[in-house]
């Protein structure tokens, strides 16, 4: 069997256990045996295709990483109006505990409410942006 037939056997592989586990880095590895087939395919030695195949998989991964570092998270389902009909909602508050806190009237209840970040701590309407365990994340409206 030819080098090449190896090397695309193992990313094929590498693909199905992506299918089966979901590791999106399994198809980044499966890249860098596709690298190490085009190089059996260029006729190159079986030292450089496994340096092809592991510094095109590492640079690949490597990549995948840092971009998703650079990407903001996706926002918490405690946050989105789908699922929390409060989001968006607003409230008064007529003053900030030194602790952070208010107590506010929602819904006919005294609720606790936190401040979000970079919201200031002032009297005054405030929508509501978070559900969190039993208290009202809020920023200024």
């Amino acid at each position: 069997m030819a080098e090449s037939t190896l090397w695309w056997l193992l990313a094929g592989a590498l693909v199905a256990l992506e299918l089966v586990t979901g590791t999106f880095y399994l198809l980044m590895l499966a890249l860098g045996a596709a690298a190490g087939a085009a190089a059996a395919h260029a006729g190159t030695s079986a030292t450089v295709q496994i340096v092809v195949a592991a510094l095109v998989g590492l640079a690949a991964v490597a990549l995948w990483t840092w971009q998703r570092r650079r990407r903001p998270g996706d926002p918490s389902p405690r946050a989105l109006r789908s699922v929390n009909l409060d989001v968006g909602e607003t409230v008064h508050v007529t003053a900030w505990q030194p602790d952070g806190t208010a107590q506010v009237k929602y819904r006919g209840a005294d609720w606790t409410a936190t401040l979000a970040a970079g919201s200031p701590a002032e009297p005054g309407q405030y929508r509501i942006v978070e559900l969190v365990g039993n208290r009202l994340m809020v920023e200024k409206a």
